[in-house]
């Protein structure tokens, strides 16, 4: 299943996310700070959604209450919810 999420409170703009029975095929962010969200999807690339999503909720940006990693984790918890 493809998933498309609008990330609130970040410089990325679109995740665009893969899974397929709970495992993430692929990943990718769209705006933001490349090396970081390209090294976000590439250590999520093959791991069961729900571990990452245990992993990445909370992850705090500079004060802003949320980051990348973090608006994954939601992404990813909209995406589970569709399945």
């Amino acid at each position: 299943m493809k998933y498309t999420y609008i990330p609130r409170g970040v410089c990325s703009r679109q995740i665009n996310l893969e899974i397929n029975d709970g495992i993430i095929e692929s990943c990718e962010f769209i705006g933001g700070c490349a090396g970081n969200t390209q090294g976000i999807c590439a250590l999520v690339k093959g791991m069961d959604a729900e571990e990452a999503v245990k992993r990445l909720k909370g992850i705090d940006c500079r004060g802003r209450g949320t980051s990348c990693p973090d608006q994954l984790s939601k992404a990813l918890v909209e995406a589970l919810k569709l399945i």
